[in-house]
């Protein structure tokens, strides 16, 4: 495996989850005809998913989006269908708590610690409303502060230190004149606009140029970290892109499963539910970008809830590794392993993955036959919450666009309520 390689870039784009634009809406001129041209491998593994995807399923909806030459935005394949589900939704929350029904819930009316109720209060105006709860943009959107703190996070580990951010401050121009100004920052750290989406082969299509006109330009190279039609149907088929299963859902029972920690104990799921804490399962793996960054919002979320919640990262086949959909963004700072073939490899590559990003969570590694990572849906990376009497009460949506530590949080602090008895994260009692 490449040794780590940590070095300043000009951009490191790890949160991008490449090809956010949407493909062309063309449509094929005979109603059959396959929008994209595969490889002979992909073509196969095409059709053999074809024959074995129940046609109403995520995965289904995955392939054929991939067919028709989607590169997998927030709006195509399973991002589409899929959809984060919590016990504590706001309908349920103001049913029950909303006590003069003015459509907001202040903390007297939910009887809850104020450390705690600040975790509920995302727009902090005191008191919770629909638009706390409101968690329908993407993880990854092209917002300012993705693309400040990817161009901070500079070896791709989750986290933007002191160093990182006057490493920022130094290539903006700022250390010239000792400060930056507004429009400096405004033009410099502005998002990138994203590429135009290629339009997707049609085969026996006419051509795009008049007849006796010139000929037409070669196609544009496909950009960086963009995998091609190919690499998506074999990653959907390795369940590399995702888990082809949709993973349980809320209020069922969530499934057992024993793993080896880093540590060499064993943990069985079952068991820790029976301690009487809730527990949270953190999917993910070294090669998504999009999961490195969350590695500071992971470390901090398991100190704030130590003591009060079982925390387990279980770690997964790899998203992106060399011999697949292999990244630019990951191989520039050295972060480039093959899909491992044994237990021992993927051991090995978690405990990389752990040093790398330095968390201090348990590790549960999945075993190379993915049991426990396609039964929960759990590739690329997920979220769930289970209850002490081992019942989900939160799954996120789809990774990477669902993966939203913060929404698995709310949730969380009103499990707690109704176990602790509204106590806070400093153990306060609740008003």
């Amino acid at each position: 495996m490449n040794s780590l390689l940590v070095r300043p870039l000009p951009i490191l784009p790890v949160l991008l989850f490449a090809g956010l634009v949407a493909a062309d809406d063309a449509k094929p001129a005979a109603p059959k005809a396959p929008a994209v041209e595969l490889t002979p491998e992909a073509q196969a593994a095409a059709d053999e998913l074809t024959k074995t995807l129940p046609a109403d399923s995520e995965a289904k909806r995955m392939l054929d989006d991939i067919l028709k030459g989607a590169q997998l935005g927030p709006t195509d394949g399973w991002f589409a269908l899929s959809r984060s589900a919590s016990r504590y939704a706001w309908p349920t929350l103001t049913a029950r708590y909303d006590a003069d029904k003015d459509g907001r819930i202040t903390r007297d009316e939910l009887k809850l610690g104020e450390k705690d109720f600040q975790r509920l209060d995302r727009d902090s105006d005191g008191s919770l409303s629909e638009r706390d709860f409101d968690w329908s943009e993407p993880t990854m959107g092209r917002s300012p502060a993705n693309f400040v703190f990817g161009r901070g996070d500079q070896d791709g580990n989750g986290k933007v230190t002191a160093e990182e951010f006057a490493a920022l401050f130094r290539q903006l121009g700022g250390e010239e004149e000792g400060f930056l100004s507004l429009d400096e920052i405004r033009e410099q750290l502005q998002p990138p606009t994203p590429p135009p989406a290629a339009k997707p082969v049609v085969p026996g299509a006419a051509p795009a140029t008049a007849p006796g006109a010139a000929p037409a330009t070669a196609p544009a190279a496909r950009p960086a970290d963009t995998p091609s039609p190919s690499t998506l149907v074999l990653g959907l088929q390795r369940q590399e892109i995702g888990s082809l299963q949709p993973g349980p859902a809320v209020e069922s029972v969530a499934p057992d499963f024993t793993l080896k920690s880093l540590t060499g104990d064993e943990v069985t799921l079952s068991r820790e539910v029976g301690s009487g804490k809730p527990v949270v399962l953190i999917f993910g793996n070294f090669t998504c970008g999009p999961f490195r960054s969350q590695a500071g919002n992971i470390e901090k979320f398991a100190k704030r809830y130590e003591g009060r919640a079982k925390i387990f990262l279980v770690y997964v086949r790899e998203a992106h590794p060399q011999d697949g959909w292999w990244m630019n963004s990951n191989r520039k700072i050295g972060i480039d392993p093959k899909q491992p073939q044994s237990d021992a490899e993927r051991r090995e590559i978690a405990q990389t993955c752990q040093r790398h990003l330095d968390l201090d969570v348990p590790f549960l590694v999945d075993n190379t036959d993915d049991k426990v990572g396609a039964q929960y849906s759990g590739m690329p990376n997920r979220l769930y919450l289970i209850d002490r009497q081992g019942k989900i009460a939160f799954k996120n949506a789809r990774g990477p666009f669902g993966f939203k530590l913060r929404e698995l949080e709310q949730a969380l602090v009103l499990l707690l309520k109704e176990t602790e008895g509204g106590k806070d994260v400093a153990g306060t009692p609740g008003a």
